[in-house]
């Protein structure tokens, strides 16, 4: 399987449907992800809510949760019914929740479970199936963070059948550490992933963890298969014409961000004949203008205590007012020290 050379990661209460089609409008090549979707949730859940995308949203992955080859494979038959580009089994989530429910992180410690649930859901679809996983896990009386583990998980994942590995370059340490400081205290180990494209060439790997600058994005370059970015794309969208401009060897794009609120004010229209509230969609843009005049007050605009609009796409017309017409049609990353975004909402990489 040929990797997406860019991915943007999922995040739990981040990666909707409306993140997306949003992120779709400044990214138009990079592989996005759903949020993580439980097995019960996919099988007992409301399946317009759990599984419908805007085609536009494409190439676009769902990811999947659950420890059960029966209830994987049932979930995976149930997704054929949408035209997702894979399906990924998440083997790297590390928070209490998540843990108490036997998935994500702690299923490293049962590579032959996860080898399971891999040709379960190979068994069940003619799409690629992918394993996003991290590189150990430690906790709770376990300790497997060695290269060698490792190597071991992805051998057995790989004799499965699973297409592609997704591997975020930290242990995650299933205690003591919530969500965000799995993500920062865990040291970077970008060089086991190095390793494991080495000695096992043939594997499509594709590294995640602390790329947030094209300085980090170069240093993978020839490496490993693929690159995914995380918070970096959330605080700051416009990181990714960057991003993508250095991955695929191709100048910048030519997106605006007036071009990207014009593409967005009938998605709001479309939306709030549906009655969506409003900040379920422009929850996703307050990092649209990061490093420009004007981009607190932006974020303002778009925080808590909203500002009623009739219709809703108003706010995005009040917001292009904030700003003079060099800030809304250049194509400029402008980059600088962001504000922690998890201060004010919380976010859970996966």
């Amino acid at each position: 399987m040929k990797a997406p050379r860019l991915s943007v990661a999922p995040m739990v209460d981040w990666t909707d449907r409306h993140c997306r089609f949003f992120l779709r409008q400044i990214s138009p090549r990079s592989l996005l992800y759903t949020e993580m979707q439980t097995t019960g949730a996919i099988l007992r859940g409301k399946s317009e809510q759990i599984l419908d995308f805007d085609p536009a949203e494409k190439p676009l992955s769902l990811q999947i949760a659950g420890d059960s080859t029966s209830a994987i494979a049932a979930s995976v038959r149930k997704a054929e019914g949408w035209p997702y580009d894979e399906i990924n089994l998440n083997c790297g989530c590390p928070s209490d929740k998540v843990q108490n429910a036997h998935f994500g992180a702690c299923l490293m410690e049962e590579p032959r479970l996860v080898a399971d649930l891999v040709k379960a859901m190979k068994d069940s679809t003619s799409r690629p199936v992918t394993v996003k996983h991290r590189i150990g896990i430690t906790g709770h009386g376990v300790v497997r963070e060695s290269y060698e583990e490792m190597a071991e998980f992805v051998s057995l994942c790989a004799e499965a059948g699973a297409d592609r590995f997704i591997i975020h370059a930290r242990i995650a340490v299933l205690e003591g550490l919530d969500p965000r400081q799995n993500r920062e205290i865990p040291p970077l180990r970008y060089e086991e992933v190095y390793r494991l494209k080495r000695e096992f060439p043939h594997l499509c790997i594709e590294i995640n963890g602390g790329v947030r600058t094209v300085e980090a994005l170069r240093l993978h370059t020839g490496l490993v298969d693929g690159l995914m970015l995380g918070r970096a794309a959330y605080e700051d969208p416009f990181f990714l014409t960057v991003a993508e401009a250095e991955v695929f060897g191709t100048p910048p794009s030519h997106v605006t961000r007036r071009g990207v609120l014009e593409a967005m004010i009938p998605y709001f229209d479309l939306w709030e004949q549906k009655g969506l509230p409003a900040h379920k969609i422009f929850r996703h843009m307050t990092g649209l203008f990061a490093g420009f005049r004007g981009a607190r007050r932006w974020r303002q605009l778009l925080s808590p205590p909203y500002t009623l609009f009739r219709p809703m796409s108003g706010i995005l017309t009040a917001g292009m007012r904030l700003f003079d017409d060099e800030t809304l049609d250049t194509t400029l990353y402008r980059p600088k020290p962001l504000p922690r975004l998890e201060q004010t909402l919380p976010v859970v990489e996966l």
